[in-house]
């Protein structure tokens, strides 16, 4: 099992940035790949970013130059930089880990982007 904590969720204003982070525990090892997706309110979940264990990056066209996925040294921790944030980024933000073909879920982080 592989357990997901997202944190670095709020509310923001127009043209601001937050940083969401996720961290992993349980059995972590072989992770393949680390992401996010989000969720808006009467939509349908869709992917943000991914990052593989061997570093490469995959974004949505609509967050590409704004959404920034990273990890730290130790591969347990993603982070998702997101800057110069629109109202339409308001999400529900599920952070996820796949691991020898299981998807394993994180609770989700509310981004709420209004003045």
């Amino acid at each position: 099992q592989v357990q997901l904590v997202e944190s670095g969720g709020g509310l923001v204003q127009p043209g601001g940035s937050l940083r969401l982070s996720c961290a992993t525990s349980g059995s972590i090892a072989s992770i393949n790949a680390m992401g996010w997706y989000r969720q808006a309110p009467g939509k349908q979940r869709e992917l943000v970013a991914l990052i593989t264990n061997g570093g490469s990056t995959k974004y949505a066209d609509s967050v590409k130059g704004q959404f920034t996925i990273s990890t730290n040294n130790a591969k347990n921790t993603v982070y998702l930089q997101m800057n110069s944030l629109k109202p339409e980024d308001t999400a529900v933000y599920y952070c996820y880990a796949s691991r020898a073909g299981i998807v394993y879920w994180g609770k989700g982080t509310l981004v709420t982007v209004s003045s």
